[in-house]
């Protein structure tokens, strides 16, 4: 029997800490992660068999993640969290895809059976179109608390572009820290009228019915019960003069091309009442499901060493939004 070339018993090797380091990643992080380490797994059993395409079709999936992190990267080109880590994603993707390529190529030059090509075109399509379309994101605060939980990881639609709706979440980039994506609760859209009188939020005239929405008794209030105002919050003043140029008739009415949001944890979120509106070629995408949660504190969910922090919330897994 024909010995196992140096090249390809390293990239065994490595297929094999790839995959069992995905299943730790899942365990202490997204639990959602632990399927993954099948395609490592098999890489690595399919090269030891000296299969062909068990290098072939690993080195096509990292050279498929190479479009995915491209995609993200242009369509978050303002976004600063997380694009180094992103940068290191591609380069650790190159050059894995490398390394199973000549590993492929070096089995096939020692006569190795082809094997089967088919399941790694599938596994690879099945692992990347998706996320040409959605993108995963962490909670890091209690904002949407209700709704939303610090440690909460979500997938979010960022294709096709996303129009807003009343009453739908949304995430945009930060009017006051561009660098920083969101997640807020649409309440108005252009056109609208908007005033809040005691904490109850008036739409066109009407008072709505917000189940969704926490009031906080212990947090300090932060913002009047009313809204609009002639009260000057901290931090806020830019925000406030340009909300001041659109009140008619002691109402807020939303310019075209705009939105007005709020958080749904009222007492606890920095919003529209803050900065201002959300414009329209800010919004990135559209939350939808819950696919992972973690119960941590702000602290912890904002924490570089978050995914090694608190204890799995197994009943808010793949609860959709």
């Amino acid at each position: 029997m024909q010995i196992l070339g140096k090249l390809p018993r390293i990239a065994s090797i490595v297929a094999f800490v790839i995959a069992g380091s995905i299943v730790l990643a899942g365990l202490f992080g997204p639990i959602v992660a632990v399927p993954f380490a099948i395609i490592p797994l098999c890489a690595g059993v399919g090269i030891l068999r000296k299969r062909v395409w068990g290098a072939y079709g690993f080195a096509i999936f990292y050279f498929a993640q190479l479009l995915v992190v491209l995609v993200i990267l242009l369509r978050l080109r303002s976004y600063s969290g997380g694009s180094l880590h992103l940068v290191v994603t591609f380069i650790g993707s190159l050059l894995l895809g490398v390394l199973y390529w000549f590993t492929g190529r070096s089995l096939a030059a020692s006569g190795a059976p082809k094997g089967r090509a088919f399941p790694w075109i599938v596994a690879t399509a099945l692992t990347t179109i998706p996320f040409l379309f959605i993108q995963n994101f962490v909670i890091p605060s209690a904002a949407m608390e209700g709704t939303l939980l610090p440690g909460d990881r979500i997938l979010a639609v960022m294709f096709p572009p996303q129009h807003p709706e009343r009453g739908k979440m949304v995430l945009f980039y930060s009017p006051a820290e561009r660098g920083y994506i969101l997640v807020k609760r649409v309440i108005a859209v252009p056109g609208d009228r908007l005033r809040i009188s005691r904490r109850v939020v008036i739409l066109n005239g009407t008072a709505l019915d917000e189940k969704y929405v926490t009031h906080d008794s212990s947090e300090q209030d932060f913002y009047p019960d009313d809204f609009p105002n002639e009260i000057s919050l901290p931090d806020c003043a830019e925000g406030h003069e340009l909300l001041s140029q659109h009140v008619v008739n002691g109402e807020i009415v939303v310019p075209a091309g705009n939105y007005f949001v709020l958080g749904d944890n009222r007492e606890n979120s920095l919003d529209s009442r803050c900065w201002g509106f959300v414009s329209s070629s800010d919004v990135v995408g559209k939350p939808l499901m819950i696919y992972d949660s973690i119960d941590q504190t702000e602290e912890q969910a904002s924490s570089p060493n978050q995914v090694l922090l608190g204890r799995r919330r197994w009943a808010r897994l793949f609860k959709f939004l």
